[in-house]
């Protein structure tokens, strides 16, 4: 995946560095997932996947359980999901995935960032091309892991790319894949540490130190936005 996962993959430990950010944005995944699918995770997989998630940000079991029982309050909204895309500074691309009760508010938010930055908004669909999804798996590794045979316990079920990244297996697949691939990993009763689906850039772009500051300035303001749930950029 090179450099422009290993970019993301720090870019994103810095944001889950602040967790009262990030422990919320968990959270309302948790409860949307609940709300669809049932509060039992053993048969709600989007609801297992969230908790995962969750987990391996830190994040406290009784906030995992208070998310789960928010769902069923009379109080909660509805959450929809929508996406943004557009040019950021330097002509960045960002694609930029929401979660909100109130999308006139997101969407002004979002427009602002942009605005401010010296990019815009383009049209939705404009930038899809401009980016590959995959789903991603971090596994934990043990000491019976063998990487060949997983390899081979795996690839029917949709796996693209394996190997092993310090005391993790890392798994990259088709997004489409993800279902299969979740319900093949735990047959295999390995352990998942997160699962997610990415967007990766078909054609990375480098930019100066000069430049990542101006960047960097507008994607913390995506960041902080409590509707923001993900941010995926050109960046190589």
């Amino acid at each position: 995946m090179g450099r422009a996962f290993e970019y993301r993959k720090a870019a994103k430990m810095k944001r889950w560095g602040m967790m009262s950010r990030v422990f919320p944005k968990l959270g309302n995944r948790i409860t949307a997932a609940a709300k669809d699918g049932g509060s039992d995770p053993e048969m709600n997989p989007s609801l297992r996947t969230a908790i995962q998630n969750a987990k391996a940000a830190n994040m406290p079991k009784d906030n995992i359980l208070s998310a789960i029982k928010r769902a069923t309050s009379s109080d909660y909204k509805s959450m929809t999901e929508v996406n943004y895309e557009g040019k950021g500074p330097h002509g960045v691309l960002i694609f930029v995935e929401c979660a909100t009760d109130n999308t006139t508010r997101t969407v002004a938010n979002v427009k602002s960032y942009f605005n401010k930055a010296g990019g815009a908004i383009v049209p939705t669909g404009s930038l899809e091309f401009m980016f590959e999804r995959k789903a991603i798996f971090e596994l934990v590794k043990t000491d019976e892991t063998d990487i060949e045979e997983l390899e081979l316990e795996l690839i029917d079920a949709g796996l693209e790319e394996i190997e092993e990244v310090d005391d993790q297996v890392i798994i990259t697949a088709d997004y489409k894949s993800f279902g299969n691939l979740t319900a093949a990993i735990e047959a295999l009763k390995l352990e998942i540490n997160k699962s997610v689906l990415e967007r990766f850039p078909t054609s990375p772009q480098q930019f100066t130190e000069e430049q990542m500051v101006d960047i960097d300035k507008m994607l913390d303001k995506l960041h902080n936005d409590d509707d923001v749930q993900e941010v995926f950029t050109n960046i190589g």
